[in-house]
């Protein structure tokens, strides 16, 4: 049973096949009023309505945050248009795939953004090409994460936690419940091809291989075993990591899960890799604040300074923190 809403009822109801079909006698439905009408509409939909749950961004747009049902986004004012545009955008091959068999037991969870441009692009074609497989709608799990600053990539019910989501969309394929696979962000080759290869047995290596050891690597290690090998983990981390703004983006999503030591961590490592990049000290520095070490702070933003002399970002910061550090 799908509601076509905002999370409030709308004059329009979709029920999807299969279904239950309430029957009432002719007779019956005259005599009835709105306002029973109404109660009786409120009753059969109101589980669906609470099971979706919004927040609004800084802007006031509403998300959705936590589990929810694709025909949501295909139904809803405030999705269906990027949702069905970007559903029939993709392009099938004209011969048939035959990968059915290769996927029938196969679960996806399917990490994403409403707020999120990748999301709204591959997601829809994901579920395109779900259903051109012929395979069931019901062995994907979609769960959309928060996108401000004290939630960051994070969903209510914690879903995402020790599955290493620093960029959405995440396809994580599994078998028996069991990690075997995974798509970040965007198909390394192309969607068609990304997904046959897993399901042949051969899947790409994810986009973001830096991060994505690093954050598997802290959610797995102890810290003092980190430590203690770190150059093997520097060594590894630097021949996949290409740009400064992967580790960047997997140290805030750390630091807003206030793990703030491993994205300590993970902000250094990046200025020891993009040693002549001002954001990357700029990052570390407000890490560094936020964690009350305002004078290691403060030597950060003077390497934003040393590097791009006219940051007013890095030059604002360092008048705050030699207040603080009574310069």
């Amino acid at each position: 049973m799908v509601v076509i809403s905002n999370g409030e009822f709308s004059n329009v109801f979709v029920l999807k096949q299969k279904s239950i079909t309430f029957v009432l006698e002719s007779q019956i439905l005259t005599l009835m009023k709105p306002t029973i009408l109404l109660v009786l509409c409120t009753l059969f939909f109101h589980s669906y309505s609470q099971d979706i749950h919004f927040y609004k961004n800084a802007k006031g747009e509403s998300h959705i945050c936590g589990e929810f049902p694709v025909d949501f986004l295909e139904h809803d004012q405030n999705y269906n248009v990027w949702f069905n545009k970007n559903y029939s955008e993709l392009e099938l091959p004209k011969k048939r795939l035959k990968l059915k068999s290769k996927l029938k037991n196969t679960t996806v969870d399917i990490y994403l953004g409403t707020w999120c441009g990748d999301s709204k692009k591959w997601v829809p074609r994901f579920v395109r090409l779900w259903d051109e497989l012929g395979l069931k709608r019901s062995q994907l799990r979609f769960i959309g994460l928060y996108n401000d600053n004290e939630r960051y990539k994070t969903s209510p019910g914690s879903e995402e936690k020790g599955q290493q989501i620093h960029r959405v969309p995440a396809f994580i394929f599994k078998s028996n419940n069991t990690e075997y696979a995974r798509i970040v962000e965007s198909p390394k080759n192309d969607l068609i091809t990304d997904v046959a290869q897993i399901a042949l047995g051969y899947p790409s290596i994810p986009n973001y291989e830096g991060a994505n050891y690093l954050f598997k690597l802290l959610d797995t290690a102890s810290f003092e075993d980190i430590e203690k090998n770190f150059n093997e983990h520097y060594t590894s981390i630097r021949t996949k990591t290409t740009t400064s703004r992967e580790l960047n983006s997997l140290g805030y999503v750390l630091l807003r899960s206030k793990r703030i030591k491993e994205a300590l961590l993970c902000f250094e490592v990046n200025t020891y890799l993009f040693r002549y990049e001002p954001n990357v000290y700029d990052s570390y520095g407000e890490a560094l604040a936020l964690s009350g070490d305002h004078l290691k702070a403060l030597n950060m933003y003077k390497k934003v300074i040393k590097i791009d002399p006219k940051n007013t970002h890095a030059q604002s910061q360092i008048k705050n923190l030699e207040a603080k550090v009574s310069f």
